[in-house]
């Protein structure tokens, strides 16, 4: 393939895989990317030992895969996997044209998820989100969501048909692999652009804790989107329209 042709890739969240992508990629297609929606370790058929998941050890991964990938790059995390995408895009800035986060977190360096929503809980007890709904395992290295709080947590907007087919495909998760501190530099992460694509009727994710982590991490093009926790199931055109648009816009 020329060397002008734009690869997305496509980094899920906890519990889930490569296969949250699957709706949105067709869509992504006819926009002219190169797809890429790899499963990361740490989760599902290839947790591991939930004691080595780590953040490098996905993004170490990613970027091995990535060398056999010739031209621009456009990173997108989905939830968890924004902080992936964004320790990725610190590791190869030069190859990426932007960064966007889907309903993602956008950290910033040096700070944790779990720390932004404990600042929020008081005024906004909903952004506990997913946790209290959780089930541990192995003394607690590793988590798994119920089905019911899939379908009420993350899929509360699509069809029952659509929820049917995913709740099954979520799986374990290595906490080393989900409770994720990315650490990057003005100088790479900081400079590439970056599109936060909002999910309004989040309840994994809430909206507020998504506009909090906006204003810690300033700078960002934002697009709204009245879906839930996961828009690529729910709305792809509309995300696939929106990334097209961004990606377009940084070449």
């Amino acid at each position: 393939m020329p060397e002008s042709i734009m690869t997305a890739v496509l980094i899920h969240g906890a519990w889930a895989g490569g296969w949250v992508w699957e709706a949105i990629t067709p869509y992504l297609e006819d926009q002219g990317f190169r797809v890429m929606a790899p499963d990361l370790p740490g989760c599902g058929k290839r947790l591991g030992n939930p004691a080595e998941a780590s953040l490098d050890q996905c993004v170490a991964e990613l970027e091995e895969m990535l060398q056999q990938v010739e031209g621009p790059l456009l990173l997108v995390g989905h939830s968890g996997g924004g902080a992936v995408a964004t320790q990725l895009a610190e590791a190869i800035s030069e190859r990426v044209v932007g960064v966007a986060f889907l309903a993602g977190m956008m950290l910033p360096s040096g700070t944790g998820f779990g720390e932004i929503v404990r600042d929020m809980l008081a005024q906004h007890p909903e952004a506990s989100g997913i946790g209290p709904f959780l089930t541990w395992e192995d003394g607690g290295r590793v988590s798994r969501v119920p089905a019911d709080a899939i379908r009420q947590i993350f899929l509360q907007d699509v069809s029952d048909s659509i929820a049917a087919k995913a709740i099954p495909r979520f799986t374990s998760q290595a906490e080393r692999s989900r409770a994720l501190v990315p650490h990057w530099t003005e100088a790479r992460f900081g400079k590439l652009p970056r599109l936060y694509i909002e999910a309004k009727q989040d309840r994994s994710v809430i909206l507020p804790v998504q506009r909090r982590m906006q204003q810690l991490v300033p700078g960002t093009t934002v697009v709204s989107l009245d879906t839930g926790h996961v828009p690529q199931v729910a709305a792809p055109g509309p995300v696939a329209d929106a990334l097209a648009e961004f990606a377009a816009s940084q070449m």
